[in-house]
């Protein structure tokens, strides 16, 4: 009587183990973000962008970090440098800056929240400057070198870095 008592109680499970494998291959990954050893000691909070890998990283100190999949400015927009997050934003409005302007006088003077925002539902602005760490409209830019200076995220990782992150959070952008 117990062996197929086991028995049923071990098919139950392998069946279990089965069901959500199978979920997980048709759902897929909602982005790439996971824990990882970066080997540094940056403290917690910093955040730390890696344009050549296409990749942020949210230090949890002790060597550790949550890695982020990005979108990094193409070749002539890159910038690298020191800054720090000075305000952050819930579905934020975009004005595109003079220069973006110039280049591409079709854009819209401002495009208010929603599904054609370009900074998607969320947005870190790093210092003084006009460069943002933001959400996207346009997923299938992660992962590429195509934005005019501004760290695009999924829509689903800037809500929970966002959570994560305090104004005045260090940002550290390299090559």
């Amino acid at each position: 009587m117990i062996r197929p008592t086991i028995r049923l109680i071990s098919r139950f499970f392998l069946s279990l183990l089965a069901v959500s494998t199978l979920c997980l291959a048709v759902s897929g990954p909602a982005s790439a973000r996971e824990i990882v050893e970066t080997g540094d000691d940056l403290g917690y909070g910093t955040i730390t962008v890696k344009t050549s890998e296409r990749t942020l990283y949210y230090s949890l100190g002790d060597g550790k970090a949550i890695r982020y999949s990005v979108a990094v400015g193409s070749p002539r927009n890159q910038w690298f440098g020191k800054t720090w997050v000075s305000e952050k934003k819930k579905n934020p409005g975009w004005t595109p800056t003079q220069s973006m302007r110039r280049r591409n006088p079709s854009l819209p003077r401002y495009v208010a929240p929603g599904p054609r925002n370009p900074l998607g539902v969320r947005a870190l602005y790093l210092g003084w400057t006009t460069y943002r760490i933001h959400g996207t409209n346009a997923p299938g830019s992660i992962g590429r070198a195509v934005s005019n200076g501004c760290i695009r995220m999924r829509n689903e990782d800037v809500v929970d870095l966002f959570e994560r992150v305090h104004i005045g959070a260090p940002v550290i952008v390299e090559h």
